[in-house]
């Protein structure tokens, strides 16, 4: 597996984008989607990765500056055939390293409280995060999960 910065112009990026968005909003009510389009991805705060063997794209993820001392995790998504295979660990282990390299001192993300989402919820808390109130910009939502580790 290959991780490299990605500018979003390929095909399969969008594509799996696209997979993402209809999924969160397969799931969750319009109002508690907060995924970011293939625009927002592109904005100078985020930094977007995509994960790669060979010519075949696996997953990506985003981190979102907040702040001098913290950020976002954003855009976390395992192409469907490839889960199970540790493609949203080794991304998450990346973000986690830059985010230090950074010099952060917390990291944050939502994720949905479906039970579609379980799995996702999982794997951030064997990776150390916790739950904790909104963030930034959000509030409290019953369809969110918001949690957070400190680096």
């Amino acid at each position: 597996m290959r991780i490299r910065e990605d500018d979003l112009t390929g095909e399969e990026v969008a594509r799996l984008l696209e997979e993402h968005l209809a999924d969160m909003h397969a799931v969750t009510p319009p109002e508690s989607v907060h995924a970011l389009d293939l625009a927002s991805l592109g904005a100078p705060d985020v930094t977007f990765w995509s994960v790669w063997e060979g010519d075949e794209l696996l997953g990506c993820g985003a981190l979102r500056e907040l702040d001098a001392r913290s950020g976002e995790i954003k855009s976390m998504r395992t192409a469907r055939r490839h889960r199970g295979r540790g493609v949203a660990s080794r991304m998450l282990e990346h973000i986690v390293r830059e985010a230090v390299r950074r010099g952060y001192r917390r990291l944050h993300l939502e994720t949905g409280s479906m039970p579609e989402f379980a799995p996702a919820r999982a794997m951030y808390a064997r990776h150390g995060f916790e739950p904790c109130g909104p963030f930034a910009e959000y509030t409290e939502d019953p369809n969110s999960v918001f949690m957070t580790r400190v680096l």
